[in-house]
């Protein structure tokens, strides 16, 4: 008996050895490491289906984990039946789809189980893909081959194995009791039938979750569109209104049809996975992911919509790869047209890109065809990504969103609701942007560069250079229905049809959706050592530090958000600020300046700028403290309550600018926790007459002053653009001329006293403020769109005024006075 098992230990290993000659494997799915496997207890996989190969991968990968090797437990007999058992069965030798079964040993066990109270076992249900998934257009033999959720023969799994083992993917789930599943009054028969229905369940949404919904033929999905009962009326709409032929309208819904739709091919996946992981490793010390492990789990059962942060045009491609290498569906994509150039276009389609164009406003029949393909990949249940802020941010902050592609969705579900959508936030922060220097010229007035083959070329002399690390965070997830019934609970009563799925009401919800997305990207906010550099040095003046005052104070910064967190995701650096130096200076954002009494560390003027990028990407962690330390570092004094009402009157227009999560209600209490914070730090001091700064030799009251620097800048800003209102006059600007006098007026400060930060003459940022303004009716417009004002305006005015440093602030209002007299008197009153 002993030599009998001997040799079949010896066969096993034999086999096993063979198969990893030509099987390369990757885990993916949930993390191994929160499996709480408990070693005394017999663990059981459970199988698609018949497969001596998979047993060898499985016994191999579980060992690697530390957990008992299955075939060792097989022969050792501490397993009741076989520690393997499959859900379905083959029906034929060439028939791809197995028939459900309930498996022997799976009864066996249920048997053993119910013998004893106190036994237990340990199902784990394992996926092996062999492949992820079929080409839609490509070899025949090939896509019959992968195996993409179906159960082939012997013949057929031999030959997927010799040529596609190296792309052997493995989805491992996290085990179930079978105690917890067992009822007293039930048989063992009927214990085992129950796991098997609950576990080919979860096996169909493993399958959807990794492979998405089964692909369709594109050229059959492209000509489906112009048939779909909302395009014919748009094509009826074309022929009435243009007098061209129904024929020929049809020609061009097609032609829409074809040049939005993806064609997403796996070949094309994997040769990009090949590059980008040579990419990767080229240019970055790593990927950091986080809050990961939610995202796999809500996958399985809802159409996921991914709206990241837009930093760079590496943003999706890394996505991709990212949920690729995870085990996770590989999105459609939205991208702007001018990327379907020659060479790249093919590729990012076949990536799954899906292209559209920058403005459809006045061509209905493009619109309704974009609608309509993206109402049919939702439907389909294909997961998505596009971009709420449109374009890429050249500031590093989070721009305000433009709500269409929100709004397509709304449509889209409006039609059907039966799969739930989930919008996921995403993150990602760079040490390093490649677009780092086209940013720079562009915010100097630089016109942008069109996209072109030549410039994805000319991105190739960046392989030379290290681009650090890059955090990839998963934020707190939109459930749709959710939202709907919080802001429209009746809106499932409702018939959309007349209206073409575009209620009177949508606009303003979609317009809270849009805010809420941006708000819970910068809630998933992961910080870097080249934040935390942006934010330390650019206090200083003349952006030059002693060396062990900057680590400090980063590692200050580092200390006040561990402590006072912006949100339970709020991911941190590792390390201290010697670490963080060194790294900074491996980049080259910074530079060194040796001297006897300490090295000086110092950015030029490209550093600055291009550092004020990555300040502003973590800006709004520090908006509340920041606000808080701008009232005393003039040695103002405030009693709480002071506090407390200096903070509510300014806190709505720093929400509106940076996306803030805090609601007016939860103002209070996060103001009274930075107070708090601010003292236990010593940066302020608390007796009878309430709170005042450090004194202004000390160092708390250098690290308070940073900390206000942060967005002082901002409050000037404000400043300036109410004095402007104010001494031009009530009813003498509409909004476009404050917004553009407002952005000169910043520039000529903002070259007059060296601000070095591109966002202080920032259109847009302008456009925000006076639009806050209108809507907290400090700002009301005249029948000729005038802009006119009241006490309250002035009363803003005044508080930012006892706040700003005086000689800035003398600077704005001589700039102002020196417009005013540039005015013709016709326009000064």
């Amino acid at each position: 008996m002993q030599l009998f098992t001997s040799l079949r230990r010896a066969l096993f290993r034999w086999q096993q050895k063979l198969m990893y000659g030509v099987v390369k494997t990757h885990i993916i799915g949930p993390d191994i490491n929160e499996f709480d496997i408990d070693p005394d207890k017999p663990i059981v996989y459970a199988l698609w289906g018949p497969s001596r190969a998979e047993q060898l991968l499985i016994d191999r990968e579980v060992e690697a984990f530390g957990w008992p090797s299955p075939h060792e437990d097989k022969l050792s007999g501490r397993t009741p039946g076989s520690p393997f058992f499959h859900l379905y069965k083959r029906t034929g030798i060439f028939r791809r789809k197995g028939s459900p079964s309930v498996a022997k040993s799976l009864v066996a066990q249920a048997e053993w189980l119910t013998e004893d109270e106190q036994r237990d076992i340990q199902v784990v249900p394992v996926r092996v893909f062999w492949g992820r998934a079929p080409d839609k257009e490509g070899s025949f033999l090939r896509i019959w081959l992968q195996n993409s959720g179906t159960l082939g023969g012997r013949l057929v799994t031999l030959m997927a194995i010799l040529l596609n083992g190296r792309n052997t993917f493995m989805h491992f789930s996290k085990p179930m009791s079978l105690r917890d599943l067992h009822e007293a009054d039930k048989t063992p028969e009927m214990l085992a039938r129950k796991v098997a229905r609950i576990l080919r369940v979860h096996n169909r949404q493993v399958s959807v979750s990794v492979l998405g919904p089964d692909l369709s033929h594109r050229r059959t999905l492209v000509h489906k569109i112009p048939r779909k009962p909302l395009v014919l009326k748009a094509i009826e709409e074309e022929v009435e209104q243009k007098g061209v032929s129904k024929a020929k309208a049809r020609q061009r819904a097609l032609k829409y049809a074809d040049e939005i739709a993806s064609n997403i091919s796996y070949t094309n996946v994997r040769f990009l996975d090949l590059v980008l992981t040579w990419v990767w490793n080229k240019i970055y010390n790593g990927v950091n992911l986080h809050n990961i492990e939610h995202l796999k789990e809500i996958s399985k059962d809802n159409e996921i919509i991914y709206v990241p942060c837009h930093r760079s045009h590496i943003d999706y491609l890394l996505l991709s790869y990212v949920l690729y290498h995870e085990g996770l569906q590989l999105p459609q994509i939205a991208a702007g047209i001018n990327l379907n150039m020659p060479v790249v276009g093919p590729i990012l389609r076949r990536g799954g890109a899906f292209f559209m164009r920058r403005t459809f406003r006045d061509n209905k029949l493009y619109a309704t065809v974009f609608d309509e393909y993206l109402h049919s990949i939702f439907t389909q249940g294909y997961a998505t990504e596009y971009f709420v802020e449109g374009g890429r941010s050249r500031t590093g902050r989070t721009l305000t969103p433009k709500a269409g592609m929100l709004a397509m969705t709304l449509r889209s579900y409006l039609r059907d609701s039966k799969k739930p959508i989930i919008f996921m936030p995403v993150y990602t922060g760079y040490e390093k942007v490649f677009e780092a220097g086209s940013y720079l010229g562009e915010l100097r007035g630089k016109k942008k560069k069109k996209e072109s083959l030549l410039g994805v070329l000319g991105t190739l002399r960046s392989f030379k250079n290290s681009f650090g690390k890059v955090h990839v965070t998963f934020g707190k997830p939109i459930y749709l229905t959710e939202f709907l019934n919080n802001e429209r609970p009746d809106w499932r009563e409702q018939d959309y049809q007349e209206c073409d799925f575009r209620p009177d009401w949508a606009p303003d919800v979609v317009n809270k959706l849009a805010l809420n997305v941006v708000t819970e990207i910068n809630r998933a906010t992961s910080v870097n050592p080249i934040n935390l550099m942006a934010l330390s040095i650019l206090s200083a003046p003349r952006q030059a530090m002693d060396e062990h005052t900057l680590i400090r104070q980063m590692e200050s910064y580092h200390n006040l958000l561990q402590q006072n967190p912006y949100s339970d995701i709020t991911a941190l650096p590792q390390g201290g600020g010697a670490e963080w130096l060194a790294h900074a200076e491996e980049l080259g954002v910074i530079s060194r300046s040796k001297h006897p009494m300490g090295d000086l560390i110092q950015t030029d003027d490209r550093q600055a700028v291009t550092l004020t990028y990555y300040r502003n990407n973590v800006l709004h962690l520090f908006a509340l403290p920041s606000l808080i330390a701008c009232l005393f570092v003039n040695n103002q004094r405030y009693r709480r309550d002071e506090v407390q009402q200096r903070i509510e009157q300014m806190y709505s227009f720093l929400q509106a600018e940076l996306f803030l999560h805090w609601q007016a209600d939860e103002l209070p209490a996060q103001v009274d926790r930075w107070l708090d914070a601010l003292v236990a730090k010593g940066y302020l001091f608390e007796n009878d007459q309430g709170f005042h700064a450090t004194p202004a030799a000390s160092n708390e009251f250098a690290m308070l002053r940073g900390l206000a620097d942060n967005v002082m800048q901002t409050l000037e800003r404000y400043f300036l653009t109410l004095s402007l209102l104010i001494r031009r006059g009530s009813g003498s600007l509409n909004a476009k001329e404050a917004e553009e006098q407002s952005t000169l007026l910043a520039q000529r400060i903002s070259l007059l006293y060296g601000i070095n930060a591109p966002e202080f003459f920032d259109k847009t940022l302008f456009r925000t403020l006076i639009q806050h303004l209108q809507g907290q009716q400090l700002l009301t417009s005249g029948d000729d769109d005038s802009l006119h004002y009241g006490d309250q305006l002035t009363g803003l005015a005044q508080s930012l005024e006892a706040i700003l440093d005086g000689s800035l602030r003398q600077s704005i209002l001589r700039s102002l006075e020196v417009d005013l007299e540039q005015q013709p008197d016709s326009e000064q009153h």
